[in-house]
């Protein structure tokens, strides 16, 4: 599946922080313990879906202000990933215009649920950030002529 590089799973690491971050998903489960040793921990998990498991542990001291600030960090996260590798980049833009849905039951928040019901967050933020990517693109364009 062409499509699966949109993945926080997916193994394409990102510098964020000055430090390697083996795929989106270990930052963003990381960032829910910033500036404690748990980050570091967290950037430590062998796999993605490990670190999933792991950022959901509500034993561990969640950061007070994560629901506010948790779709920035994902942005960070999402414009790291697409400016770091530009194969993906180009995959992103090359989905034009298309409606890009997280499809899957075990999520509302980023996801569509499965069924549609969900919120598809994190569709709408690749969707965004296209726009973002495709508009710098343009005003490079633009300045080059």
């Amino acid at each position: 599946m062409p499509y699966g590089v949109f993945s926080n799973f997916a193994k394409y690491p990102i510098k964020l922080k000055g430090k390697i971050w083996p795929t989106t998903e270990h930052y963003f489960q990381a960032q829910k313990f910033a500036d404690t040793p748990h980050e570091e921990s967290m950037r430590q998990v062998k796999t993605a879906a490990e670190v999933a498991k792991a950022g959901r542990d509500r034993s561990l001291p969640l950061r007070q202000d994560w629901e506010a600030v948790k779709e920035q960090v994902m942005t960070e996260a999402l414009l790291a990933k697409f400016t770091q590798h530009p194969q993906l980049k180009k995959v992103l833009l090359d989905t034009k215009n298309a409606v890009l849905v997280e499809h899957t039951s075990n999520d509302k928040y980023w996801a569509d649920g499965g069924d549609g019901t969900g919120l598809n967050r994190l569709g709408h933020l690749l969707m965004q950030l296209r726009t973002t990517l495709r508009e710098d693109a343009e005003q490079k364009s633009a300045t080059k002529g």
